[in-house]
């Protein structure tokens, strides 16, 4: 991929690359071979680190971003050679030599692999990438574990504060093959979640829209709006349930859209949060359940099923509860009347 930046004033200097904050100032990408095929909006969230993925929307909608100098739409196909305009945009610093050698290597627990794909396990409280206040995720840990492996990239994300299943693209192909799938709503990604209260059983699909705000502080949440706002995205959550406790029920949980704390704030929404949860949930409960020995969210990627990369043979994954809510579990489970 090549990139060449222009300020705005008249003489376009060439700006060249620094170890700093990239100022805001108008871009030009052209794709390379490897990189043809790939949808307009998966192109621009791997080059544009650090930008949300609303905003890049936007900025596509908007007209903004020009592919050889016309408007395009997110699922416009790049092609080798297409030059790409992009606005203004405030993308994070590259890492210096120092903060690379920083990082720790680290492996996670494989579900699966082959010289397409990694399927691991990670656990709660591992950030997928850095940023926003984290110098490190899986995926440098990662790379830094396997300096042999050429190309590792994130094929989708998984909060900070959920355990369970994360796929991983060993080869650029997969990655834009898996990446369209999670698209086009072609998986199947089902989790388990611990809520309080007795779940409704009526209350079998979640259909909301979802808008991201930010706190004073900059922190980012997620609530649920009108179906007339503009700025809402609709999201839709499917909710099984799997087994009544006394206080609590377990939940089967299958998404079709994939947003923000979709499953937190949804389930949040109806009454029920996900217990330990400390962004949407009853803090004053929280507390309770981490004396109780709960000290995180029941949140947990379980069940994941998608075509391979190459073949497209539908492959089925699983990941076990976490030892921390299998105790847990079993702990609200021998509390409970027969």
């Amino acid at each position: 991929m090549k990139s060449t930046t222009y300020r705005s004033d008249p003489d376009r200097t060439i700006i060249e690359g620094k170890p700093k904050a990239v100022p805001p100032e108008v871009r030009f990408l052209e794709v390379d071979g490897e990189s043809g095929g790939q949808r307009l909006d998966n192109f621009l969230a791997r080059h544009l680190k650090g930008v949300p993925k609303t905003h890049v929307y936007r900025i596509i909608r908007s007209g903004e971003v020009r592919v050889n100098k016309a408007r395009a739409s997110a699922d416009q196909r790049v092609v080798p050679g297409d030059l790409i305009r992009l606005p203004p945009v405030r993308v994070a610093a590259p890492r210096t030599e120092e903060q690379v050698a920083a990082v720790p290597g680290r492996e996670f627990p494989v579900l699966f692999e082959d010289e397409q794909m990694l399927a691991i396990d990670k656990p709660a409280g591992t950030a997928v990438h850095g940023g926003s206040g984290v110098s490190f995720g899986v995926i440098e840990q990662m790379r830094r574990a396997r300096p042999a492996q050429a190309f590792l990239e994130l094929v989708h994300r998984l909060d900070r504060e959920t355990s369970g299943i994360l796929l991983l693209a060993k080869r650029r192909s997969a990655l834009r093959h898996l990446q369209d799938q999670f698209r086009e709503r072609e998986t199947g990604k089902t989790y388990l979640a611990l809520v309080l209260g007795a779940w409704p059983e009526r209350v079998k699909v979640v259909d909301a829209p979802l808008l991201k705000y930010l706190l004073p502080d900059g922190e980012r949440r997620v609530r649920v709006v009108g179906r007339d706002d503009p700025d809402g995205m609709r999201s839709i959550t499917l909710v099984r349930v799997r087994q009544r406790l006394e206080g609590f029920t377990l939940l089967e949980v299958t998404i079709r859209t994939g947003r923000t704390h979709q499953i937190r704030v949804h389930l949040a929404s109806q009454g029920h949060p996900i217990a330990g949860d400390d962004k949407y949930g009853r803090f004053d409960r929280n507390r309770e359940l981490a004396q109780a020995g709960l000290r995180r969210m029941f949140l947990h990627a379980w069940m994941l099923a998608f075509d391979h990369p190459v073949g497209a043979r539908r492959i089925e994954l699983t990941a076990a509860l976490p030892d921390e809510l299998s105790r847990f579990l079993n702990h609200v489970q021998s509390s409970s009347p027969v």
